[in-house]
């Protein structure tokens, strides 16, 4: 056995835990022996995973479920091998079912052609449906269940007393996960979501990549003007909601307005 590494009380990390990037951020929330884990990264970290699990005797039997953020590829491929060998349930939010179970290689950006990206997407079953207001219980610890979408049509938020598990929607250096109108991007839902979460009293951002960070007000407004000003930019496509520029194109191309 190792000891654990916890990043906050009743919190672990697993690249904190390996002391290596093996993917996303996996986390294993727990209390006593009851635990869960938040998302799980690609099918071939699983093992090593798992071995971490064992080593930091963590009871299969106490695992009360393994959660998908979303429906990415890079967050759940795992899910399948490690549901077989863990033997817990799998949750998620209805509009991530479907892609999961089928095993959508499109939806999930498992197969982008143009990018050379080709990869397998194992379908799992979801025993159990969360959505925003839900609460999953881990021993006496409480994961409130926050619908917050924009990256992705299901992507779910999880708080925790002071901690919010933010998925995607912001990291340290203000970034925000990719948008694309295939997977269920929405420019509107991600301000909303962002706005939610810089108005909230939570304290941390526990995100689905890179460092963990103290929420900060200014950082997420920076990102939700950037975001405000992609509404009307047109090379977001079908993202945004107007073009301006094109529109203002057609005008000057129906009063025979020439270059300069």
């Amino acid at each position: 056995m190792i000891d654990r590494k916890p990043i906050f009380p009743n919190i672990i990390e697993v690249n904190h835990q390996v002391g290596q990037v093996l993917g996303c951020n996996v986390y294993l929330i727990y209390d006593g022996d009851q635990w869960v884990m938040i998302d799980i990264g690609y099918e071939d970290v699983v093992d090593d995973i798992v071995k971490m699990i064992r080593e930091i005797d963590m009871p299969f039997a106490g695992c009360q479920g393994m959660i998908a953020t979303h429906a990415d590829v890079d967050h759940i491929q795992g899910l399948a091998k490690a549901k077989q060998i863990l033997r817990c349930p799998v949750m998620a939010h209805s509009l991530a079912a479907e892609p999961l179970q089928t095993g959508d290689r499109i939806k999930t950006f498992a197969l982008i052609e143009a990018q050379g990206i080709d990869m397998a997407m194992p379908p799992v079953e979801i025993e159990r449906l969360i959505d925003d207001g839900d609460t999953i219980e881990i021993g006496d610890l409480k994961l409130e269940v926050w619908l917050t979408p924009g990256h992705t049509d299901s992507q779910l938020s999880f708080r925790l007393g002071k901690f919010l598990f933010s998925g995607d929607n912001i990291y340290r250096d203000g970034g925000i996960g990719a948008i694309d109108a295939h997977h269920g991007s929405d420019l509107e839902s991600f301000i909303s979501s962002l706005r939610r979460i810089r108005d909230s009293d939570v304290e941390w951002l526990l995100p689905s990549h890179g460092p963990i960070f103290r929420k900060d007000d200014a950082l997420i407004d920076a990102a939700i003007a950037r975001v405000e000003g992609y509404l009307h930019l047109s090379d977001f496509g079908t993202c945004a909601i107007d073009w301006p520029m094109m529109d203002q194109f057609e005008e000057d191309i129906a009063a025979g307005k020439m270059p300069g």
